[in-house]
């Protein structure tokens, strides 16, 4: 296989995946050589590091195509946030019970709901304001998560809503 087909290929392998992989599973994934794909994955490299462009192939533990760095508020502003299941359930209890105090919280998730705060409060999802005591914080969501989960007014709405549901679900 010429270098410029292989360069394609390895260029689609790399596009179609979201980790980062070894020149020997790129080898195994177009059933070509290892030197041929660490050749090829030279070649890109210098490629998109000539054009200057917004895409780069990472090598620091295998291989990825990414966005450069300073691109990436593009890239938040237009993708959706990824959010852990555990954090994901944080952030639920927060919604449905805000404003609730960072050490209640603590009670109902346990201790991780400390790192999970602060996860919620670097992606924008919710606010952390000392309450009047100064002892803890109270923790509500933000504006941006209502956009997130396109919801329209205040998340109580949801908390009522959710608590109708319930009351029709017992019923049955």
């Amino acid at each position: 296989m010429e270098l410029q087909e292989l360069k394609s290929k390895v260029e689609a392998v790399l596009f179609v995946t979201a980790k980062t992989l070894q020149a020997e599973d790129i080898a195994v994934i177009l059933d070509v050589e290892k030197d041929e794909v660490e050749e090829a994955l030279l070649e890109l490299i210098m490629d998109y590091s000539a054009r200057d462009g917004a895409l780069e192939i990472d090598d620091e533990d295998g291989y990825i195509l990414q966005v450069k760095a300073e691109h990436m508020d593009i890239v938040e502003l237009l993708c959706p946030i990824e959010i852990k299941p555990s954090v994901l359930k944080t952030l639920t209890v927060i919604a449905l019970k805000e404003p609730i105090r960072q050490a209640q919280l603590k009670e109902i998730r346990g201790a991780n709901a400390y790192e999970h705060v602060q996860e919620l409060v670097d992606l924008g999802l919710i606010s952390k304001n000392r309450d009047k005591n100064g002892r803890s914080f109270n923790l509500r969501t933000t504006k941006k998560f209502n956009e997130y989960f396109k919801l329209k007014g205040d998340s109580k709405a949801l908390s009522k809503l959710i608590d109708i549901e319930k009351g029709i679900k017992d019923d049955d």
